[in-house]
Parts: structure tokens; C-alpha cells; sequence
């Protein structure tokens, strides 16, 4: 099984005369047209989740919405509020775990500093630090069981790699 984590794309600077609750918070134009871009770069290399589960804050539901517009598959978008900040990795793995069996490509789309640390507890023991720029994507694989530290890293890809 492939996991995928996606940090959601560019958003509008904080600002409580425009945004009361940080949870509104949407993509900006540019960020959305260059997270398109690298959904569609990706998509190319066969980059190919059938399934998203996302934070339920508007910059990451965006962000999925991107992914399941630009993939083939268009996959379906489950909003997960275990995908918050603060993520917590156990509710978030218990539902991939139950999504596994019909999807073999599962991305969660978050939020810093929660996408290095669920990334690294997923490859290792949780004490490495991985830099997730926005719109950044890991690929995760499990060859077993998916659970913290059965994880290989296979590839880690950012929007300035991608020359997006």
C-alpha cells in the first residue's frame, strides 16, 4: 500500500479582519494554480491515489479537491478531523487501515508541523525532521502492516523540485 502525504498548498495569510476563524483560511489564486500544476506533474509519473482523506480546515479541503480533479481516478475526499492540526496519527491510520482494503493508494492532506512528524514516526521512530514546503508530497509504502515505523520513504517531491 502507497500512502501519500500532501501538505495542503498556498494559502491566505492570516488576517482576523478577513478571516475570523483561521479554519477559513482558503488558497490564494497563485497557490492553487501552482498546487494544480504539481498534482498534474505528478499525475503524469502515475501518481494515482483512489482515495484522500483530508483536514476539515477550507485550505486543505481545497487542496484535496485539486488532487481529485487533476488524478484519473478522481478519487472520492473523506473529510478526517483526525487530519487537523494537532493531527493524531493512530485515528488517522485506523481509517486508512479500513480504506486499504479497496484502495491501494490512500493520500492524507494536512498541516505543518503535523505532516514531518506523522511522515517521520511512519518511516522510523519519529525523531527525524522532514521539511514539508506547501504543496509538498510523500510517498509512503508499506509492504505490510501500516503502522509507525513499517514505512519506507520513496520519494518526497516539492513544488520548486517539480519546477512548478
Amino acid at each position: 500500500m502507497m500512502l501519500y502525504i500532501v501538505r495542503h498548498a498556498w494559502a491566505a495569510d492570516r488576517d482576523e479582519a478577513r478571516y475570523a476563524d483561521d479554519a477559513s483560511r482558503p488558497l490564494t489564486e497563485r497557490g492553487t494554480q501552482r498546487f494544480r500544476r504539481v498534482v498534474q506533474h505528478l499525475a503524469r509519473c502515475g501518481w494515482a491515489p483512489s482515495r484522500v482523506a483530508t483536514s476539515p480546515l477550507l485550505r486543505c479541503q481545497q487542496t484535496a479537491e485539486i488532487i481529485a480533479d487533476e488524478v484519473p481516478q478522481h478519487p472520492k475526499i473523506t473529510v478526517l478531523e483526525a487530519l487537523e492540526p494537532g493531527s493524531r496519527l493512530d485515528e488517522a491510520l485506523t481509517w486508512t487501515r479500513s480504506q486499504a482494503k479497496r484502495h491501494d493508494q490512500i493520500a492524507w492532506v494536512g498541516h505543518a508541523p503535523d505532516v514531518s512528524e506523522m511522515t517521520a514516526q511512519l518511516i522510523g521512530d519519529g525523531r527525524a525532521w522532514i521539511r514539508f514546503a506547501k504543496g509538498a508530497v510523500a510517498a509512503i509504502h508499506f509492504g505490510g502492516s501500516i503502522r509507525p515505523g513499517q514505512g519506507i520513504l520513496y520519494w518526497h517531491a516539492t513544488a520548486k523540485l517539480l519546477g512548478c
